[in-house]
């Protein structure tokens, strides 16, 4: 059975990449996980079409979970959703919670084999 896939999305391509790094040093190739952060000149924001990218690159059939760190990351990400097709846009969710912590114990989740609906839950727990 597959693993829930996690995206990471930040303003910042060092924030998005430590806080994948930080994933994969907790639960290893477990996960499938990408990551994406700046904008096309490698200053700070966000692009759709990276984010469309990542979530292609952590795909999974047990779907995917995004972090986002900011409002910005999160209509790009919704955005991105929205152009997938529609038998993938299901099975995407974006996670209202602390992008590193929520991350870590996303991935955490998801290697277990938990559900998209119990990682975004779990991840969301963790939110003020």
């Amino acid at each position: 059975m597959a693993n829930v896939g996690i995206v990471i999305v930040s303003h910042s391509p060092k924030v998005a990449e430590g806080a994948a790094d930080m994933v994969r040093q907790m639960v290893g190739q477990e996960v499938p996980l990408a990551w994406t952060g700046g904008n096309s000149s490698g200053g700070l924001g966000t692009s759709f079409e990276a984010i469309t990218d990542a979530i292609h690159r952590a795909w999974s059939e047990a779907g995917v979970a995004l972090l986002v760190d900011l409002g910005g990351a999160e209509t790009n990400s919704e955005m991105a959703i929205e152009m997938l097709a529609e038998e993938k846009r299901g099975r995407v969710v974006i996670c209202n919670a602390p992008i590193v912590e929520g991350a870590v114990i996303a991935a955490t989740e998801a290697s277990g084999g938990a559900s998209l609906a119990t990682v975004r839950r779990t991840a969301e727990e963790l939110s003020p």
